[in-house]
């Protein structure tokens, strides 16, 4: 009964040269605030208009209760819930980036989301007060 003892470290060495074969299935790389073209499926589309807010409220607490960052992408948007991914586009140079609801707002009536410092600039908005934008939400 001497060749099975022999036979393990081969049976061993078979399935990890088989494992490490192997294809592991991964999720796709989900980058957050990665610019994007469009979204996949969106469940509600808003256009109108935006404004970005920065320095004036950074390091204060925002709705969700983490502490605003104005480098961070994210947004304040009036009934969303909060922590809804939503894909922000601006219409007038088609640029687009994801952004985080953490925050209530915009004040003004008229403005249907504020997005963050980082995401205006990501937007190419950074310089403009007021965009016109079309926001998806995203799964």
């Amino acid at each position: 009964m001497e060749p099975l003892p022999r036979l393990v470290p081969a049976v061993v060495l078979l399935a990890l040269v088989t494992a490490s074969c192997a294809q592991l299935r991964r999720e796709p790389a989900r980058v957050v605030g990665a610019v994007r073209t469009a979204p996949a499926e969106p469940h509600v589309v808003q256009t109108g208009t935006a404004s970005w807010y920065g320095q004036a409220h950074h390091g204060k607490k925002t709705a969700s209760g983490e502490v605003f960052d104005m480098n961070a992408l994210t947004a304040a948007h009036r009934t969303l819930p909060l922590g809804t991914r939503v894909l922000v586009t601006n219409l007038g140079n088609g640029r687009a980036v994801e952004v985080r609801i953490n925050d209530r707002g915009p004040s003004v009536a008229e403005r249907i989301i504020d997005v963050s410092y980082a995401a205006a600039r990501a937007l190419g908005a950074a310089g403009d007060g007021v965009f016109r934008v079309r926001i998806a939400v995203l799964e």
